[in-house]
């Protein structure tokens, strides 16, 4: 069965959330969003391409940082309402130069930061 983006799920500001995920370690990287056009573009380029909520524009990862994702497969889940994107990542993922965006966990009712920047 051929991919035919329309039949994902997308909100009502034609926009779908999308978790980057390390192919080989299984670590959870970040979650961004994208749209049927970031969609295509990633697909088309093997680059991950995110729709920026923001900025209004298209955001492709490592384009000014050169922290590049680039797609290894892209999963959709069973609702058609949320990607995942496996990924080789090059350098942190996140925006604070870590190596992923979920650096702070919640423990004995505490907020624990767990990631350090990356040298």
């Amino acid at each position: 069965m051929s991919f035919d983006p329309t039949s994902l799920k997308y909100d009502q500001s034609g926009l779908i959330p999308c978790i980057a995920q390390d192919h080989v370690t299984g670590e959870v990287l970040m979650m961004a969003w994208m749209n049927a056009a970031s969609l295509a573009r990633t697909l088309d380029t093997g680059n991950v391409t995110y729709w920026s909520r923001s900025r209004a524009a298209f955001w492709a990862k490592g384009e000014t940082s050169g922290h590049v994702q680039r797609l290894v497969e892209l999963r959709v889940d069973c609702d058609r309402d949320c990607l995942l994107a496996l990924v080789s990542q090059e350098g942190p993922a996140c925006h604070t130069n870590r190596r992923s965006c979920f650096y702070t966990a919640l423990r004995d009712g505490q907020e624990v930061e767990i990631l350090t920047p990356m040298a």
